[in-house]
């Protein structure tokens, strides 16, 4: 939930598209500022995200390790894709990903928690699941792996390891730092969670 801003300011007094992509979108938005006059804000448009913490039975995490091709190299995440797909809900995108990605299914779902990823100029939203009970499926029908995730190798490590590899700096994505981090103060002080749909 983001808080809005009084009303009148931050008012949108144009956008212009600059590029349209396959997933993401540039647009230049023309806004009013609240101390008077107006300034130019470029501003990613994305889909959105999510997450999935899975955690066995041992307390072992589900990571992947894929190339990126923006930072040049492999780096260690959790499960997780694009909100792509129309009309898909968040959740149904968590279960498809896990699916997909680590051949797991999970009997026990939980919203840990909802980041904007770079705020400062993308709109992406991602929400991060936790994921429990997990048993192995085959891929989804349909899904052919391809490009970056014919590379993929996927691992299970113990809960703490993977939050020592977060300090470390040996796990850099920003969703699996948070993922890692929610999860294991789950598991330590059992906040009280959102509801499963909320966004």
């Amino acid at each position: 939930m983001t808080e809005p801003a009084a009303e009148g300011d931050y008012r949108v007094l144009g956008t212009e598209t600059v590029y349209e992509g396959r997933v993401i979108r540039l647009v230049k938005d023309t806004v009013a500022m609240p101390g008077g006059g107006d300034s130019v804000r470029e501003v990613v448009r994305h889909p959105g995200a999510v997450a999935v913490v899975a955690l066995d039975d041992d307390d072992n995490v589900v990571l992947v390790r894929q190339y990126r091709h923006p930072v040049g190299g492999y780096l260690w995440e959790l499960p997780a894709g694009l909100r792509d797909a129309d009309g898909e809900a968040p959740l149904l995108t968590g279960q498809r990903e896990l699916a997909e990605e680590a051949l797991l299914s999970a009997e026990r779902w939980s919203l840990l928690t909802t980041t904007f990823s770079t705020p400062g100029f993308c709109d992406e939203q991602v929400l991060v699941y936790l994921a429990e009970g997990l048993s192995d499926v085959g891929r989804p029908e349909g899904f052919t792996v391809e490009h970056e995730e014919l590379d993929m190798t996927i691992e299970r490590v113990p809960l703490a390891d993977a939050v020592q590899r977060v300090f470390d700096g040996a796990i850099r994505n920003s969703a699996a730092v948070i993922g890692l981090l929610a999860a294991a103060q789950h598991r330590a002080a059992q906040p009280r969670l959102r509801p499963l749909d909320a966004t």
